[in-house]
């Protein structure tokens, strides 16, 4: 099973070009899309999760037509969208029980063991009857995911699914994430570049709408090494810096701005060598320095 994107255009009535003949493949296990705020990712996830259409382009998962057949795909989509409302007044249980029968699942006694399954999975049976309103920020996005798990999907979205979450519940959101990606398509949209190190073998950079990089994280990296310099400065120094380098980011250590540039060899003037990360490659990508 994957996923294939071809030639994807969409602008909206107000003249903005969310989606620039985007192409991906997307196979089966976590893939991350990082983008900026505003990107296209929302964009692409929606049409892909069948929500809109496109103005060109395909999309197909496996042998089915997303754009054409879009109540097959819903039968195989789990989504996650960024932001995830829920009846407050309504219990686990009974939504989870409402959602699998939309899916197709008629049989009640199925229905009804696959929806204690999956509370067991996400770590939420002992809530199951707790309104959930009631649901701290990782218990709501654990229940998003058990919502979207619903029927055994073959692709999976989730569109920026960490805002909120604290640390710790941040990496069991993750880890939830990562055994399901070993037998299903995982596309991870967000803007946090650690997180797509981590966990995805596959990813794309997105910048207004076009794909700017695809493939592996750390071949992304690799590709810039010996390329990053970096060097502490004042702060009265700073715009000279930009001015006279190719400067990717610039950040506050310890009350002093910390330069990262692009050289192709060394820039001299106290800079030294830099281990490139991908928050390097994501920023030169949409900067247009390689």
């Amino acid at each position: 099973m994957e996923l294939v994107i071809n030639g994807l255009s969409k602008t909206y009535a107000n003249g903005v070009k969310a989606l620039n003949d985007v192409s991906l493949r997307v196979p089966k296990g976590m893939y991350g899309l990082l983008g900026q705020n505003g990107a296209g990712k929302s964009t692409l996830m929606r049409t892909i999760a069948t929500l809109q259409d496109a103005d060109s382009g395909s999309i197909q998962l496996g042998e089915l037509d997303v754009l054409r057949e879009k109540e097959a795909v819903r039968q195989r989509l789990g989504y996650l969208p960024q932001d995830f409302g829920v009846y407050p007044r309504i219990n686990a249980v009974d939504m989870l029980d409402h959602l699998a029968l939309l899916k197709g699942l008629v049989k009640t006694s199925e229905r009804r063991a696959m929806v204690d399954a999956m509370l067991q999975r996400v770590n939420l049976y002992e809530h199951r009857k707790k309104a959930l309103a009631s649901y701290s920020g990782g218990m709501r996005q654990r229940f998003g995911i058990a919502q979207a798990l619903i029927g055994n999907p073959q692709l999976l979205i989730v569109d920026e699914p960490t805002a909120g979450l604290d640390p710790g519940e941040r990496n069991r959101f993750y880890n939830l994430l990562a055994e399901v990606g070993e037998s299903v398509i995982v596309i991870l949209s967000t803007h946090i570049v650690e997180d797509v190190l981590e966990l995805c073998s596959q990813m794309a950079i997105i910048h207004q709408g076009r794909v700017l990089y695809e493939g592996e994280p750390e071949a992304a990296v690799a590709s810039l090494s010996g390329k990053i310099w970096q060097r502490r400065v004042p702060k009265a120094a700073l715009a000279e810096i930009e001015a006279t380098h190719r400067v990717i980011s610039s950040k506050m250590v310890a009350g002093q701005p910390l330069v990262h540039i692009y050289s192709e060899s060394s820039p001299g003037e106290g800079f030294t060598e830099a281990a490139p990360g991908l928050e390097d490659v994501f920023f030169a990508r949409i900067g247009g320095l390689c």
